[in-house]
């Protein structure tokens, strides 16, 4: 029974532990020898430019929901794609042309956001 195993699944198990020694001993090498000269201004916070918030409670500008909303909703329509492009061997004429519906519903779509100005930024 562990012969079987072994035999079935010992170069997949020598893989993954010499990718994991490969990956922990990347990790040590870069943190040995990396510098660590830190200043105020690197341990300083980010925030896309500006200022960190002095009110956790501010009103933010609707316009980064809108495009994080449109940027989910196009990703996730496109990740449609790849299922797609594998079996399209298979699926024949039919799948063919209802991608094609699926694709221009998606095209007028973004047209349509593009003529509202969602995507513009001022």
């Amino acid at each position: 029974m562990i012969y079987n195993f072994l035999t079935d699944y010992l170069s997949i198990i020598l893989f993954l532990f010499i990718a994991l020694a490969l990956s922990i001993g990347f990790i040590l090498v870069n943190y040995l020898s990396s510098p660590n000269n830190p200043d105020p201004e690197k341990l300083s916070a980010y925030e896309c430019g500006f200022e960190a918030f002095d009110d956790s409670r501010m009103q933010f500008d609707v316009r980064f929901y809108l495009v994080a909303i449109l940027f989910i909703i196009f990703d996730l329509e496109i990740a449609f794609l790849f299922p797609w492009a594998i079996s399209l061997g298979s699926i024949g004429t039919l799948g063919f042309w209802s991608m094609m519906i699926f694709l221009g519903v998606l095209t007028i779509g973004f047209i349509y956001e593009w003529k509202k100005g969602a995507l513009e930024w001022e």
